[in-house]
């Protein structure tokens, strides 16, 4: 009980010592202010870039593979890459009929193309050649009306779906199912449009697109081209040995001699999340020490002034020393005072940098402030409170009563 009216004796005490001497209060404030506003801030910007990018990045399906003429982020050398082969679709008959471990897959080629609908203009509209499969290879839902089927993939149909983008441009206020359009100078009717899926990395909008069937494709746009075949595994759990089922499958269909390398890729999500985390890993630990350079700073000011608040108070030191303070009360009575003062700049720094976050959210990169980060201000403060105000706390509860007595 006596331990828990010491400190709230000695929050008294601090609270009159800071409010005594305002303007050394605030700029001892000052550079833990700017220490926790930083903190906050970087990892603010590092939660809401992960959540985007995990946002972003389940566009490309944690379950599928992608087989593809190069690697997502390959190593090799220019020669070995400039000789591979193009993907066709013969090695993807071969691939479909032969693999046991897929649920489905389906082809995908594409190009850039400008859209027409009466006297609007897309350019730039990315088009997408593929089977009815598609749509369930990526799990796409549709916001009106349907994809298209077996048949008209087959027949090569003039049909399309098109993404969220292109509805808003040529169709806001009408509904497009039936609609005409024209992908260069052929026309398309609409049969669907696929509900709103963002962008891949913030680089790809996925609704500035258009699906259609992809032996249409090859009939307008030509079938030389390598294609991309994508695998969604029956058991994602399983994904590696759907992989290496693939990988043997596909050196058959492309005559790969045992021995010789791969000549093509087999990517997946899984490439681009390494990739991050060790862009995002490098940024963390410079972030962290810049960061950290900028609280050890304003705790060295701190230290600095508690101790210059010990040296001035001598004399009281002396009298509570006298009349019975123990060593450990002295010790606890400017710990807490320096805690108090850096709690007091973390709180504020959170405060500047909450709506800090928000106008850079708005304006520059996506942020978020979930519960945690305020945590780890108020933790930061608190830490580095203690570590400045510890060794001058230590000396103060060191202090000789008699000596202090006559200090002046």
């Amino acid at each position: 009980m006596n331990f828990w009216i010491e400190i709230k004796e000695n929050f008294a005490i601090a609270y009159k010592a800071i409010t005594a001497n305002k303007m050394r209060s605030f700029l001892a404030t000052l550079g833990i202010v700017i220490g926790v506003t930083s903190v906050t801030l970087m990892q603010t910007a590092i939660e809401g870039i992960n959540r985007a990018f995990e946002k972003s990045i389940s566009a490309v399906g944690a379950d599928v593979l992608y087989v593809q003429k190069f690697e997502w982020f390959g190593k090799e050398d220019f020669d070995f890459y400039r000789n591979r082969k193009d993907i066709t679709m013969a090695q993807y008959d071969y691939l479909s009929n032969n693999a046991q471990t897929a649920a489905v897959m389906c082809p995908t080629t594409g190009t850039g193309k400008t859209l027409k609908y009466k006297d609007l203009v897309l350019e730039n509209v990315f088009v997408v050649g593929t089977t009815y499969e598609y749509q369930e290879t990526f799990g796409l839902n549709m916001e009106e009306g349907r994809f298209f089927t077996a048949s008209e993939s087959e027949g090569a149909y003039p049909v399309c779906v098109i993404g969220m983008d292109i509805k808003k441009a040529f169709f806001e206020n009408q509904d497009p199912l039936g609609k005409t359009i024209k992908i260069g100078t052929y026309s398309f009717r609409v049969i669907g449009v696929i509900e709103k899926q963002g962008s891949l990395l913030g680089l790809f909008s996925l609704d500035n697109r258009v699906i259609i069937p992809i032996e249409r494709f090859f009939n307008l746009f030509g079938g030389k081209r390598s294609l991309s075949i994508n695998i969604k595994a029956a058991d994602i759990n399983n994904l590696d040995e759907t992989k290496e089922e693939v990988r043997s499958i596909m050196r058959k269909a492309r005559k790969v001699d045992y021995g010789e390398r791969d000549d093509f890729g087999i990517n997946q999500q899984e490439a681009f999340k390494t990739t991050y985390e060790s862009l995002t890993g490098l940024i963390k630990i410079i972030g962290t020490l810049i960061t950290s350079l900028s609280l050890i700073v304003g705790s060295v000011g701190i230290a600095n002034i508690m101790f210059v608040s010990v040296k001035e108070r001598t004399k009281e030191i002396g009298i509570r020393k006298a009349i019975g303070a123990k060593r450990s009360t002295i010790m606890y009575q400017f710990l807490i005072e320096s805690v108090a003062i850096c709690l007091l700049g973390g709180l504020i720094g959170i405060m500047i940098s909450f709506p800090i976050s928000l106008i850079i959210d708005a304006y520059v990169l996506p942020t978020a402030m979930p519960l945690w980060v305020i945590v780890l201000g108020i933790f930061v403060s608190l830490l580095f409170g203690v570590m400045a105000g510890f060794f001058p706390a230590f000396s103060a509860s060191k202090m000789d009563p008699v000596e202090s007595l006559r200090y002046e």
